[in-house]
């Protein structure tokens, strides 16, 4: 695969992973770049249902997109599956969907369930998948009270397993940050030694596409999507 393949989790679930998928793929497209959405595992959301694919092309526009596998219940995939009588994913099915995306696209965004260690199956989890497809990593995160210990965690996890992240995602931040919001946004990089490189406005998912698409590329300056920006712009 020539594509540059980037892997997208969170500090936990609801931080705004799709939003920030949606606003990478947005920005990539701006630059000029192909881009493909891979979801490897889609939970709660019944079969024919939209899920978070149908977000992403509603907000960014129309880009190729490969849903690896589908559970109804809106829990963890290998539970999900185990409970619903489901085959679980596998590596080889990840592998084959991002390996169809790249033959077409410069980038592909591979978007997480919950955090890093959110099984897939008893023994796949999502840093056995960024390893398997020698992807960079991208970790979405909530800037309020809290974050600095998820994310700190979340980060040494990722390096524990040999990885590295290439940036930190604010995935909701409001127009008028607390204190602690205000701190934080300064604290994550020093604690963690990972650069901010996009912080998503508060209600962005919201916006009509056409405004989220000619918004997106301010919000975003990691080099995975603008080979120009510099690391760290948002710091």
């Amino acid at each position: 695969m020539t594509a540059r393949i980037v892997v997208v989790t969170g500090t936990g679930t609801d931080v705004g992973k799709t939003i920030a998928v949606a606003a990478l793929t947005a920005a990539a497209k701006a630059n000029g770049l192909r881009v493909g959405v891979c979801k490897p595992a889609q939970t709660g959301v019944a079969p024919g249902e939209p899920g978070d694919l149908a977000v992403v092309t509603a907000l960014a526009g129309d880009v190729p997109t490969r849903e690896a596998a589908r559970y109804r219940e809106p829990l963890a995939p290998e539970t999900a599956a185990r409970r619903g009588g489901l085959p679980f994913v596998t590596i080889d099915d990840v592998r084959a969907a991002v390996t169809d995306l790249a033959a077409e696209c410069d980038l592909v965004i591979v978007e997480g369930a919950g955090g890093v260690l959110v099984r897939f199956a008893p023994d796949l989890t999502l840093l056995d998948l960024a390893r398997d497809l020698d992807a960079r990593l991208l970790v979405v995160t909530d800037p309020g009270l809290g974050t600095l210990n998820h994310t700190e965690l979340t980060v040494r996890e990722i390096r524990r397993a040999g990885l590295d992240v290439d940036g930190l995602i604010l995935g909701s931040w409001p127009a008028a940050p607390d204190l602690a919001m205000t701190c934080n946004r300064d604290d994550l990089h020093r604690l963690t030694g990972v650069p901010i490189v996009a912080v998503l406005p508060a209600g962005s998912g919201s916006l009509a596409p056409a405004d989220f698409q000619n918004s997106a590329p301010a919000w975003v300056h990691s080099p995975i999507v603008n080979p120009i920006a510099q690391p760290g712009a948002h710091k």
